[in-house]
């Protein structure tokens, strides 16, 4: 197995949930993914049918109603971490929030009908990254851009008077200066 391919855990519309192994990125060729099984068999899976995918610590196969253990879909006060706060309803009517990158590299998927990746409200869980597919979602919302706190900066053209240039010709005698 390669290094690139990491535990993922696919919930399907239907409840099924299979777990293999997928790229962190550049997964979605045709509008379908190639899942590689336990067994190491290729499966085809369409994205319609797709309602997420969960990139997992383990696998937790005894746990046939939640493996992913995604308990908390929602957060509980303002995200802490930089990104768009996002509230994805899938088609279904459950909500799910997300951090999502607040850089170019959002959009390439969105643009190319894929979807999202989100980092989940509660990454201590076994869940630690989440792609939603655009066709599984029925509404997305923006809640915040979330940033880091920085200084204030001065407004450009309001000049601050400086003490630095008075304390200088204090200092240097008259008849000492250069004309």
């Amino acid at each position: 197995m390669s290094s690139a391919h990491k535990k993922v855990i696919v919930r399907r519309f239907t409840g099924e949930t299979l777990p293999g192994y997928l790229p962190l990125s550049a997964f979605v060729r045709s509008r379908g993914i190639d899942l590689l099984d336990l067994s190491g068999r290729v499966i085809p899976l369409a994205l319609n049918d797709i309602k997420h995918i969960c990139y997992v610590r383990e696998f937790n196969l005894h746990d046939t109603m939640n493996p992913e253990r995604l308990t908390r879909r929602t957060f509980l006060a303002r995200p802490r971490t930089e990104g768009l706060w996002l509230r994805m309803t899938f088609r279904g009517g459950d909500i799910l929030e997300g951090l999502a990158p607040t850089d170019v590299g959002l959009l390439d998927d969105v643009i190319n009908d894929a979807g999202l990746h989100v980092t989940p409200p509660d990454t201590r869980s076994n869940t630690q990254r989440v792609f939603v597919p655009r066709s599984s979602l029925a509404e997305l919302q923006l809640l915040a851009v979330i940033t880091t706190p920085s200084r204030r900066k001065p407004l450009p053209g309001a000049s601050v008077p400086s003490m630095q240039e008075d304390l200088f010709e204090k200092l240097v005698p008259p008849n000492s200066r250069p004309n």
